[in-house]
């Protein structure tokens, strides 16, 4: 029986940017299996409002699953009926997140270090629902106590239906390259889909990355939020370098879907700013990256993780784009939401630009990516 998380596109769990509006435009460009932001199923069971609305999916979303956090057998249980219940199509346990406030709780990544305790999790899922169950993974707790291979066999004999491995350690965060390696020893050990996971920002390196291990499904997170085309790229195996017009069309799009979500009364538009503004953080560093000069470059080391200097913006509007700052990210969004329509907000986006004192290359992201991408 074919499963339907093999040789598939997958946006990851992503705190604050796995947001409904951002899943839908990752799912146009391509994206087949979204999954939601982590809900903690103590909040779920507590009926917190704003933690419902993380199982929240939409109609376009053809493949959705709901990620919890728990670390009881008997309430993650619950947990996965309340998600099946809601129309998620399967449920994933988060054990990837590694933030101090999550994993003090023995929550996301505190359960690397519990073989036994995730296999009665999973299996507790597994006998809670219909759908399938799914884990999401890291290489282990610390660097040289690298455990997967232990847990992902836990895992699948729990009945676990697939695994997504982000080849990091907890303690590693980004620190270090993905190792590849490590993914295709893993999938080749399973005989449930193993899905790889980490810096994965163009076509090429995604190709490359599926040859090396053997795996014929990838997760993305940090590269689809910076390049929310990227499974556009990847499914078509070639280059999208989409020019400062088109992707002020995107930005344009990802804001009528935000309005779509929230409404345009002023509540919504108050939320689709703040949420525009968090993903400008990201959009802000995109650059074009050919094959034909990069390729060789990133089987070297990942493009995600190296600092590249970019060719000097070609017009206001790619500069604007680009822009990296807070002060430049605030009054963008505010036009994008004020604005009755695209041309009118470029229009304002160019006079926006003009006003501006001259930027750098964008520094830091002003949001920690480990906190983003569990």
């Amino acid at each position: 029986m074919d499963s339907p998380f093999e040789g598939k596109r997958w946006l990851a769990p992503l705190t604050v940017g796995g947001n409904l509006p951002f899943r839908r435009l990752c799912v146009e460009f391509g994206a087949e299996v979204t999954v939601g932001e982590m809900a903690v199923v103590k909040k779920l069971l507590e009926n917190r409002t704003a933690e419902f609305a993380l199982l929240r999916s939409h109609p376009a979303e053809p493949f959705f699953g709901a990620q919890l956090a728990d670390k009881k057998p008997e309430t993650l249980a619950e947990g996965a009926r309340i998600a099946e219940a809601r129309g998620a199509r399967f449920v994933d346990l988060n054990c990837g997140c590694p933030i101090d406030i999550i994993t003090r709780r023995g929550l996301g990544a505190s359960l690397l270090k519990k073989p036994g305790r995730l296999g009665r999790l999973v299996e507790a899922m597994r006998k809670a629902v219909q759908v399938p169950v799914t884990v999401k993974l890291r290489a282990g707790w610390a660097e040289g106590k690298e455990n997967v291979s232990q847990l992902a066999r836990v895992c699948e004999e729990a009945g676990a239906s697939a695994i997504a491995l982000h080849a990091r350690t907890r303690d590693q965060r980004y620190s270090r390259a993905a190792d590849w390696d490590l993914i295709g020893r893993v999938a080749s050990e399973r005989s449930i889909p193993v899905v790889g996971n980490g810096d994965i920002l163009t076509h090429f390196e995604a190709a490359e990355r599926m040859a090396r291990s053997g795996v014929r499904s990838v997760m993305l997170a940090r590269g689809a939020l910076i390049k929310p085309w990227l499974f556009q790229e990847i499914r078509e195996g070639r280059s999208f370098l989409p020019t400062p017009e088109e992707r002020f069309s995107i930005l344009w799009r990802l804001r009528d879907l935000f309005f779509d979500h929230f409404g345009g009364e002023d509540r919504g538009r108050r939320r689709t700013q703040r949420f525009l503004q968090w993903h400008l953080n990201f959009l802000c560093r995109y650059q074009p990256l050919p094959q034909d000069r990069f390729e060789a470059q990133a089987r070297e080391h990942p493009l995600l993780q190296t600092r590249m200097p970019g060719d000097p913006p070609a017009s206001p509007l790619e500069a604007l784009l680009r822009d990296g700052r807070a002060d430049t990210h605030a009054p963008l969004a505010a036009l994008l939401v004020e604005s009755s329509g695209r041309d009118e907000a470029e229009a304002r986006a160019l006079a926006l630009q003009a006003s501006l004192p001259p930027a750098g290359e964008a520094g830091e992201l002003e949001f920690a990516a480990s906190e983003i991408a569990g």
